[in-house]
């Protein structure tokens, strides 16, 4: 079910910018037993990409009431909140476009959900290669064309998800998911300074290494940083925390520290 402005509706104007251009961002989250998790994060990750976006940020109080209302009562399930520059205005410039467009719909918790996050999944290996944007990379803005190209090829390859390179064979994440290593006391993660999208469930798991004693490495890595890996696992705020058990030939055991991490969402 979707809402627009907080009124019912299945319809979008063809004029709208997040049609034309892609001109908006969103994010997805979790609600547990009525209950939207992180919502705070979820709100700093909008005002982030809306600034970067130069949108003015609607009325946070009245999107809350929204959301509200959208809410479904099943032990868990999602909502989506999408914002967009609004309808109007010819070519590019948005000099023209009327008030941001605030879209939200929900849906059920993926039935897979629990399987990836007890029993871990296998990742291929894109061929296909993500471009550098910097003035973009870290948010979640609406075009993710990138993420349609790359998950087509990993369906067609028989892979429930890949690993996603840029073009400097630098690991950026999966289509779906950030993705993060442990060796020995440190946890490795990408930098996402060129490419990527910073998730919500990623801050957390940021915050929460500091707690487990784990140091932290962002960078630049390329795929035999993997070989030696003792543990690797992917992390998006739906599906929260799966181990990876096999990286094409590689062959991962769940961890610890995955455990430890994973432990961390369902507290």
């Amino acid at each position: 079910m979707f809402w627009i402005n907080g009124e019912q509706s299945d319809l979008v104007s063809v004029s709208d910018r997040s049609f034309q251009y892609g001109d908006g961002c969103f994010t997805t989250m979790l609600v547990k037993q009525g209950r939207i998790q992180h919502w705070q994060y979820h709100l700093d990750r909008m005002e982030a990409c809306l600034k970067v976006l130069d949108i003015p940020f609607p009325d946070w109080p009245q999107v809350e009431q929204w959301l509200e209302q959208a809410l479904l009562s099943d032990e868990k399930s999602g909502l989506k909140l999408h914002i967009t520059r609004g309808t109007g205005g010819r070519g590019y410039s948005p000099a023209q476009t009327t008030q941001p467009n605030v879209t939200i719909s929900n849906f059920s918790f993926p039935s897979h959900y629990a399987q990836w996050q007890a029993e871990g999944l296998p990742l291929g290996i894109c061929s296909k290669r993500m471009g550098l944007n910097p003035m973009l990379a870290g948010h979640k803005h609406n075009n993710r064309l990138e993420q349609v190209l790359l998950k087509s090829e990993m369906d067609l390859a028989g892979y429930l998800d890949g690993l996603c390179l840029d073009i400097h064979g630098h690991i950026v994440e999966t289509t779906a998911a950030n993705v993060f290593w442990v060796k020995g006391a440190t946890l490795y993660t990408p930098s996402l300074k060129n490419a990527g999208v910073s998730g919500v469930a990623r801050r957390i798991i940021l915050e929460y290494a500091q707690q487990l004693n784990l140091k932290v490495v962002k960078g630049d890595f390329e795929l035999d940083h993997l070989d030696n890996a003792e543990e690797v696992f992917i992390s998006n705020s739906l599906l929260e925390i799966a181990p990876v058990v096999q990286i094409s030939e590689r062959k991962y055991s769940i961890g610890q520290q995955t455990l430890r991490i994973q432990e961390k969402f369902n507290s």
